[in-house]
């Protein structure tokens, strides 16, 4: 049963709402970019392949540059990263809308894409870093990363629902140009909503930071290996909508798997659970892997709707435990670079699934793409397996 006694006790703390609220402006854009750029360019080179290249340079940028804003936000605060991201990344979002619509060259619009990746306010690492300090406990601690994959979840509903209504009723041009907005909007009022920072002090300044760690090197490996199983899916499912000559139900069958994943993370959070966490981490890749495989069959549009919500269950507990796995094994100095190495193997992966998709897509439609995304996610989870038993 779902219990929210656990979620009243947090948000009953000083500030924690406004925070929560805030961030959720600022992060509105994870939901939203992706998709956006993917239908902006495919829109106007009738191409998935090259769409799913610009949406995988996108989050290639945002993964190459998040470790070292990581390591100026443990070493200086979050003010500075904040005010200067919250400036470059609407720049370049409209950068990419112009190339695209002046019929540039791919590499000209591939660099714009990457660029709008590299300066994403990292506003998701900043909530991480902030709980760890805010909340003492494992146990609390968890139920703030459940509340606040929840609340990604939630941005996964909302941005691919605003994306459908802006393919729908103007264009996905409209599309990226909010999202610049709320990134904006949302960085700053996000950065007013935080309260005081502490910053660690650095016993050994090391070139690897949290890499400097084998167990923690070993998450990121598997992190990279299913977040791959995510850029697959979200681009077999775009493709799914388009077979069926509905594009715009590409949003929707996004959100209802983001919706079984927010109901999935309520309920992880609001209970105790006494297997290990990389164990935990193990089951959940696992239950993944198969609900995919079975999302890749000969479904109706309603069957496939619905079998998208049964998918998606897992998928923010996977994210809740990932989370909970940094902060057991980065120190206090470089928490806030370890959690962008794990958001920068989140996304590496979900670009290279992104990439690998577009591929596939052509070559074997939809099933193709969704029968490698089950695929990595049960090699995902063989690896948290195998570090379980060690």
């Amino acid at each position: 049963m779902i219990s929210l006694d656990r979620y009243r006790t947090l948000f009953s703390g000083p500030g924690i709402t406004r925070l929560f609220l805030t961030s959720l402006v600022g992060r509105l854009p994870i939901g939203m970019s992706g998709l956006a750029i993917l239908l902006l360019v495919q829109g106007e080179s009738d191409s998935f392949a090259a769409g799913g290249m610009a949406t995988g340079c996108y989050v290639a940028g945002l993964a190459c540059v998040a470790p070292l804003l990581g390591r100026i936000i443990d070493r200086n605060g979050p003010r500075i990263t904040l005010l200067a991201c919250a400036l470059l990344f609407p720049a370049s979002m409209a950068a990419l809308v112009m190339a695209v619509g002046s019929g540039a060259s791919t590499p000209l619009i591939l660099v714009c894409a990457m660029a709008a990746g590299a300066t994403f306010p990292p506003v998701t690492v900043c909530m991480r870093t902030y709980l760890r300090q805010r909340i003492a406990g494992d146990a609390p601690l968890a139920t703030a990363y459940s509340a606040d994959s929840i609340l990604i979840e939630v941005m996964f509903i909302a941005g691919p629902m605003l994306v459908a209504v802006f393919v729908a009723y103007s264009s996905p041009s409209a599309a990226v140009g909010f999202a610049a907005a709320s990134g904006f909007i949302g960085a700053l009022l996000f950065l007013g909503a935080l309260g005081e920072w502490r910053i660690q002090a650095t016993r050994e300044r090391t070139l690897l930071g949290p890499l400097a760690q084998r167990e923690f090197v070993l998450l990121i490996a598997i992190v990279l290996c299913y977040a791959t199983a995510f850029g697959l899916t979200e681009l077999a499912v775009a493709a799914a909508a388009a077979q069926a000559q509905r594009p715009a139900l590409a949003g929707v069958f996004l959100g209802l798997m983001s919706a079984g994943s927010a109901f999935g993370g309520l309920a992880y959070g609001s209970r105790s659970w006494r297997v290990p966490l990389i164990r935990q981490f193990s089951i959940t890749l696992g239950v993944m892997g198969a609900g995919l495989l079975v999302l890749a069959g000969p479904w109706s549009v309603v069957a496939f709707g619905l079998l998208c919500v049964f998918a998606g269950v897992v998928m923010a507990p996977a994210l809740i435990i990932q989370s909970m796995l940094v902060t057991k094994t980065a120190t206090p100095e470089h928490v806030t670079e370890a959690f962008t190495w794990s958001t920068s193997g989140l996304l590496a992966g979900i670009g290279l699934g992104m990439a690998a998709g577009g591929a596939l897509v052509e070559w074997g439609r939809s099933p193709a793409a969704l029968c490698a995304a089950g695929a990595a996610a049960l090699v995902a989870a063989a690896a948290a397996a195998m570090m379980s038993r060690r």
